[in-house]
């Protein structure tokens, strides 16, 4: 009888398994907008009753399809393969959060709330999304393009669910504050027209979180991600397109690129997780869940260099501005998610095996051979240039705001600490916490070249990169010196670099000074300096503000925004993406010099 219900069940699995699976996802997707709709919408407590009991009743029909098709193909194949993993991950939290549900008692107790069932069905509609998102191989997109879009379809998707009534505790946001703050968030700005502390419930608080998750990454990444574990791998075209985005040379190493990505990104998060909560103190949170949510939103919002806060005035907050752990343990992932994923990658890679080399000389007692561990040197320019800045824009705000805001019973510690924390969160983090109104033009000055030069490349962090301010001064000092070519590290900068950051330091300049001049003419009762902040602040991705944004017009809120996600993707890369590649001839035309 048995054999008999499992030979039916996998035949029906085996050759209806495309019915099977778009049956699942439109379950999935419907499933997941009453779930948006009940959070982000409703405001009737007997409608809300009624939607919820109806997730419910789709839960279980998901839990039952899902536990249905991973027994029958496992059992079809006699064993469990890559596509198999996730699935019987997601298998394994409904069964869980069926347990706390049902059984509820002690610390379970905490995971029978309404939040882990809607969790879990999104993990169920980010599966079955991501195996029907991996179809490149049946069109052609340019990469470029493909990127620029993903962009453009995650900003009007925060833009929507930003305008829902219960993301907001008083009036929804308008269209146009709404797509504000959704490409703020993506493009990873945290430049602000409402107060998401006090003004955003915590489920608009969990979307801007999301938002900047996914944007910090990138959607490309994600569904690159998503789709290689739960449709069981690549395809070559699919490899060959994500090498191109994530600018991976080598076909072979793609996956384990994008893999290493995400888990390195998380890693890091969990762990700036944990030291934030460490520096919280329990007498400012309800709960041990706001704490927990607050450590989080932090970490993420730091590690991708977004801005963003849930607290009421920011760092600038009576109660933080003067906790300088707290401030620290932010300064410690914007500044390694500014430093970009190759870096990253080569300390974990150097903690990782550090802890092998002590766990096998002092506990098995057995030799082990360590890797060597070399720098590249790309990675060699990357961390000099970040350690000149992060050394002289630290002594540079410290001389020159010393007796102005640094003087606010701080002490000699907490002077260094908040220059530390500005210094480097003016380059791209986008926190303060020192009044802005209050520093003087001279730093306000230091800000904005902070903020121009930014971080470094292939990483969270905006500005026109700290490489490309590298290759340029370095070129300057070779044409003093008469040289033809940039030499450092016993190497020679090839021309195309040089020619590629000349052009971006000059689109930066364009772009910026555009954006600045369409402002005067949107807001002229706004002062020149603070439209000027506000543009490059925008462009550079940084989000710090002389405190305009809030007060600007429809039209000034769209140039900035359009101005965030032209930083965000790149004015160069928008060049790439839409002007048509010419025919190369083998035509050498003769050289000529032009007088300067």
């Amino acid at each position: 009888m048995i054999d008999s219900i499992l030979s039916f069940i996998r035949f029906v699995f085996k050759y209806k398994n495309g019915l099977v699976d778009k049956i699942m996802f439109y379950v999935s997707m419907i499933c997941a907008a009453i779930v948006i709709f009940n959070v982000g919408y409703v405001t009737d407590p007997a409608l809300g009753k009624l939607l919820g009991k109806t997730i419910h009743y789709l839960f279980f029909v998901l839990f039952f399809m899902i536990a249905l098709r991973e027994s029958s193909s496992i059992y079809a194949l006699k064993k469990i393969a890559v596509e198999h993993y996730a699935g019987l991950v997601i298998l394994i939290y409904f069964v869980f959060i069926l347990i706390a549900r049902f059984a509820g008692f002690g610390a379970l107790s905490v995971f029978s709330r309404e939040q882990w069932v809607y969790l879990g069905i999104y993990l169920i509609f980010i599966a079955e999304l991501s195996k029907s998102t991996l179809f490149f191989d049946n069109f052609y997109f340019n990469p470029t393009i493909l990127f620029v879009i993903s962009f453009l379809v995650l900003i009007l998707l925060g833009t929507v669910l930003l305008m829902l009534p219960r993301t907001t505790v008083e009036a929804p946001l308008s269209f146009v504050d709404a797509l504000f703050m959704a490409t703020s968030a993506v493009c990873i700005t945290g430049l602000s027209v409402a107060d998401i502390s006090t003004n955003f419930s915590m489920f608009g608080q969990t979307v801007v979180i999301v938002l900047i998750q996914v944007g910090g990454l990138g959607i490309m990444t994600f569904t690159g991600f998503f789709g290689y574990f739960f449709s069981g791998g690549f395809s070559f075209k699919n490899q060959l397109m994500f090498g191109e985005i994530l600018g991976e040379n080598k076909v072979a190493s793609v996956i384990k690129t994008l893999l290493t990505m995400i888990f390195i990104t998380l890693l890091f998060e969990f762990l700036g997780a944990i030291l934030i909560f460490s520096t919280l103190e329990s007498a400012n949170f309800p709960n041990l869940g706001s704490m927990v949510f607050f450590s989080i939103f932090h970490s993420i919002s730091s590690f991708c260099n977004a801005g963003f806060s849930i607290l009421s005035g920011g760092i600038t907050n009576e109660a933080y501005k003067f906790n300088y752990p707290f401030q620290l343990a932010l300064s410690s992932l914007f500044i390694l998610g500014g430093l970009g994923f190759g870096i990253v990658l080569n300390f974990y890679t150097y903690i990782k095996e550090s802890i092998l080399l002590y766990y096998h000389r002092w506990i098995t007692k057995k030799n082990y051979k360590h890797k060597a561990w070399s720098f590249s040197f790309n990675s060699k320019l990357v961390l000099v240039c970040n350690a000149i800045i992060i050394v002289g824009a630290t002594l540079f705000f410290y001389f020159l705001e010393r007796g102005n805001t640094l003087s606010l019973e701080r002490g000699i510690d907490g002077e260094w600490a908040t220059s530390f924390f500005m210094a480097n969160a003016a380059r791209s983090a986008g926190y303060n916490s020192v009044d802005l109104s209050f520093v003087g033009p001279p730093t306000v000055f230091l800000i904005m070249i902070l903020m121009w030069v930014g971080a470094s490349p292939g990483s969270t962090g905006g500005g026109v990169k700290v490489t490309t301010v590298a290759v340029s001064l370095l070129n300057i000092v070779s044409l003093a010196k008469g040289k033809e070519y940039i030499e450092i590290f016993k190497r020679r900068i090839a021309g195309e670099s040089v020619n590629k950051a000349f052009a971006i330091i000059l689109l930066s300049l364009f772009v910026v000074g555009f954006s600045f001049f369409v402002l005067i003419f949107t807001d002229p009762d706004k002062s020149m300096k603070a439209l000027l902040f506000e543009s490059l602040s925008a462009y550079t991705t940084c989000g710090l503000s002389l405190g305009i944004t809030p007060s600007l017009s429809m039209g000034g809120k769209l140039i900035i925004a359009l101005t965030m996600l032209v930083g965000r993707v790149g004015m160069l890369t928008l060049l790439v993406a839409f002007i048509k590649n010419t025919i190369r001839r083998n035509i050498v035309f003769p050289e000529e010099k032009i007088l300067f």
